[in-house]
């Protein structure tokens, strides 16, 4: 059985890839590192009080994306990032893909490395994987990826690579401590345990466990593994594709003490570690950069950094001044750090506040490398080549955040012939953002140094909020009560939207996946 679904899985891909063209001249590589839980605020031109002189440097450079947007937490962004399609459309948009939970990325979607390696490329993914991997076909090397090195659940050790996960399903309330700013440290420690637990290790190379790295800062590791890449690629005669997803600046708050004495002025000791563990990321940075320089690759490479969602705040992450944080719809949890820089690209030294959005990087980087995507792969995403490459106007108008059908219901609903203003959901239109449901911790927090959280005095029950996020990116001024025709006209946006989405993947943890039958691996149990 498990041949035949494979199969099958692979005769789409290709079915769907016959609808591409490709350019005959000399394809560019594309370098693509995603930050984990990086913060708005966190780079130093947004205001950091720590050094990413490196990533400074390279978007002063390139294009830096300034209207751009994640979502608000791990997996659903990532398997935009990986297919172009909204999480609504993938079964993904009620939580992230636990590590004990049967679940992954529906195989039947190609990902970008599928496509690239169809038109020639090379494909490399290194670091964070957390798109599923309870059985084999969910994995990297699966999914399009001619080589695999890091991990493939979410969140682990740095020096170790060891992880626990507790119990999941729908009815557990693990959703609701995330909204109220918990972290999953936080529920293993035994303040929201559950009564199961399961731990093991997960460092990979290839698909076989690493077990000689216990030591290694993973950054550091992640790093090396990319410059190796890319040595090996000088002569290799054909472009590649190289997806350098860090743990860093994920929790736990681990960074070793050279990267934090610079920062013995800042009080705070998560915020402190953090600055540290940035700083490790953005060395990181600079060494592959410098090795792209060094092979005589990076004048045919385009380089795209971006974050995966807004920074957690109880882990020394920051997004100020805009509200919310990891998890929420709010501006902190969904508008992210990105840039494209490289020789290819055409506009260099500029700002975009053209509307960008995760999933337009599969049709982005299929037209920057020469692919022509038709519409029969039914992307939500949008190329945005021509605006980054060549300053045009972006093609997006709107970005549908999420519907999240499964989250607890908020309040009462406004009106019984739209969208349930009750369910969690967020959509962007032109200026306009509506907020429904319960979006998550909706308080302002500022750098440790600048003071303290500015607490929303909102009634608990409320469920519907409308900004102008172009005129007030810090959602600040509620314009719901004033406009109810454009409050309406959205919630209709949501009803069209609501009527495309797939069922929620959710399933109930398994206690087959304990790496305890696994030889103390994380790894297939199916």
């Amino acid at each position: 059985m498990k041949q035949i679904v494979g199969w099958k899985c692979l005769l789409l891909i290709l079915n769907c890839l016959k609808t591409v063209t490709c350019a005959k001249e000399q394809q560019p590589n594309i370098v693509l590192v995603v930050a984990d839980d990086y913060g708005y605020r966190d780079i130093g031109y947004h205001g950091a009080e720590f050094a990413t002189p490196t990533l400074n440097k390279l978007a002063a450079e390139g294009v830096k994306l300034e209207n751009y947007y994640v979502q608000p937490i791990c997996s659903p962004t990532r398997s935009q990032l990986m297919t172009g399609r909204y999480q609504i459309h993938t079964g993904l948009q009620h939580d992230i893909i636990w590590p004990s939970q049967p679940n992954g990325l529906p195989l039947q979607f190609p990902t970008i490395a599928d496509l690239l390696k169809s038109v020639g490329y090379s494909t490399h993914a290194i670091g964070k994987w957390h798109l599923g991997f309870y059985k084999k076909e969910y994995t990297p090397l699966y999914r399009g990826f001619d080589s695999f090195y890091g991990y493939w659940e979410g969140g682990e050790d740095y020096y170790t690579y060891y992880h626990c996960d507790s119990f999941h399903n729908r009815s557990t309330p693990t959703d609701m401590r995330i909204l109220q700013g918990y972290t999953n440290e936080d529920i293993l420690s035994g303040k929201y345990a559950d009564k199961k637990t399961w731990c093991g290790y997960d460092l990979r190379d290839m698909s076989e466990p690493v077990t000689n790295m216990n030591g290694t800062y993973s950054t550091h590791l992640y790093t090396k593994r990319a410059i190796d890449v890319i040595n090996r690629s000088k002569n290799a005669g054909k472009p590649f594709f190289l997806y350098l997803a860090y743990q860093a600046v994920h929790a736990p708050m681990e960074v070793p003490a050279e990267y934090t004495k610079p920062y013995a002025f800042i009080k705070n000791k998560n915020r402190r570690i953090y600055a540290g563990m940035v700083s490790a990321m953005d060395e990181g940075v600079r060494n592959v950069t410098e090795a792209l320089k060094s092979t005589g690759l990076w004048n045919n490479t385009v380089f795209i950094f971006t974050t995966d969602n807004g920074g957690q705040v109880h882990a020394g992450g920051n997004n100020w001044p805009l509200r919310g944080l990891k998890h929420t719809l709010w501006e902190g949890g969904v508008r992210g750090i990105g840039f494209v820089t490289g020789p290819l690209v055409q506009q260099q030294g500029k700002v975009s506040e053209e509307l960008m959005h995760v999933s337009d990087w599969f049709p982005t980087i299929a037209e920057a490398v020469g692919v022509q995507i038709n519409g029969t792969l039914k992307l939500d995403g949008q190329s945005q080549w021509q605006m980054i490459s060549k300053g045009s106007l972006g093609s997006r108008k709107e970005i549908l955040h999420n519907i999240d059908i499964w989250t607890p219901l908020k309040g009462k609903m406004l009106y019984n012939d739209t969208f349930d203003t009750r369910v969690r959901a967020a959509i962007r239109v032109g200026d306009f953002k509506l907020v429904t449901g319960h979006p998550g911790d909706d308080t302002w927090y500022p750098p440790p140094h600048l003071g303290n959280p500015k607490v929303a005095k909102t009634d608990s029950t409320k469920n519907c909020w409308l900004f102008n996020v172009k005129l007030d990116p810090t959602e600040s001024s509620d314009l719901s009560d004033t406009r109810p025709d454009l409050v309406q006209e959205l919630l209709n946006r949501l009803v069209i939207y609501n009527s495309t989405a797939v069922p929620p993947l959710y399933p109930q943890s398994d206690p087959n996946c304990d790496p305890k039958l696994h030889g103390g691996f994380w790894g297939p149990w199916e």
